[in-house]
């Protein structure tokens, strides 16, 4: 979408057009699922949290004081707040917990001009390049969230061959990716292989 249309689609929505509102669901909807899915690996949890974007989006939209520009940051943003509110409705706050929401707020203020599309879209062309057993192990374990132990009876390998190709998989990303995205990882991947 041009810049000008995007900048007149944000002008309809704040005067309460619903046709405005529904465009900008579909042109959204998809790939903020696939963000909160790598945030969740929850698909119902996942579509709650964009539900709950959209929906605060369109109550708020009279206040929303959103730059062309960065329209696809503000609703990346939102999601990833719904997910941490959501994070803290759902578990206590633990020690090692509040650790990984430090490790999400530092991803977010360190990158706050970044595109979150854009991160992703890095993050999972390195996924796509790993080796194919470590790719599989870490998608099976990440995206279908299998424990070692169905991995191994579906793979029909020991939990220790699981182990070694999440472990190789976790370092190739680390050395790929490097420091810039470590918080990132650590927020995909949880405390499994990136420790901060």
């Amino acid at each position: 979408m041009e810049e000008n249309e995007m900048s007149e689609l944000i002008e309809r929505l704040k005067k309460g057009e619903e046709e405005a509102f529904i465009q900008l669901v579909d042109l959204y909807n998809a790939r903020l699922f696939g963000y909160a899915l790598t945030l969740t690996n929850d698909q119902a949890l996942a579509q709650d949290i964009i539900q709950n974007v959209f929906l605060r989006t369109w109550e708020r939209r009279r206040k929303l004081q959103i730059a062309t520009s960065s329209l696809k940051n503000f609703l990346f943003k939102s999601v990833y707040n719904e997910f941490i509110n959501q994070y803290k409705k759902n578990r206590s706050t633990m020690a090692l917990e509040q650790k990984y929401f430090e490790a999400l707020d530092k991803a977010v203020q360190y990158h706050s001009e970044t595109s979150w599309e854009k991160i992703m879209t890095r993050i999972t062309k390195e996924i796509e390049n790993l080796p194919p057993k470590c790719r599989e192990v870490l998608l099976l374990s990440r995206k279908e969230g299998l424990t070692n132990l169905e991995i191994s009876e579906y793979l029909k390998v020991s939990i220790k061959t699981v182990e070694a190709h999440l472990t190789k998989a976790f370092g190739v990303l680390r050395n790929r990716l490097g420091e810039e995205y470590r918080t990132f990882l650590f927020v995909l991947f949880g405390r499994k292989g990136f420790q901060i």
